[in-house]
Formats: C-alpha cells, structure tokens, sequence
C-alpha cells in the first residue's frame, strides 16, 4: 500500500469521504487536489506539487481540525 493510501484508508476509517484530481496548471505544471468532507458540512480541500504532499497536508488539516475542535 502506497502513503498516500494508507491516510486515505485512516481518513475513510475515521467517517470522512475523499477524493482527488490532478490539474496542469496555467505553467503546465501537474497539481493535486485532494479533498475530504463529512455529512456534518466539514469539509477540507488543499493542493500540492505531489500527490503525497497534497495528502499529508490534507491529513494535517483534518487532525488540527479535529484537536481544536476538543478544546
């Protein structure tokens, strides 16, 4: 299972759908676009050079979310 898989499968594990598309941006570069939501309206969308940035960024988004959400 590649990295990017493995938080796919937490962040489904943990009630949240997903998704992602790749872009080419106006230089002709190749973006991701990764996004996760929840019935409730949360909902996350970040971008990155690499897919696995997108995803590691989009996993942080969630856990900060979801720590300040307990306080």
């Amino acid at each position: 299972m590649k990295p990017w898989e493995i938080i796919a499968d937490n962040l489904s594990k943990a009630g949240w759908s997903w998704g992602w598309v790749s872009a080419i941006d106006s230089q002709g570069r190749t973006i991701w676009i990764v996004d996760a939501h929840r019935d409730d309206g949360r909902r996350f969308i970040v971008h990155a050079d690499e897919k696995l940035t997108a995803f590691l960024e989009l996993e942080s988004a969630v856990c900060i979310h979801l720590l300040t959400e307990q306080c």
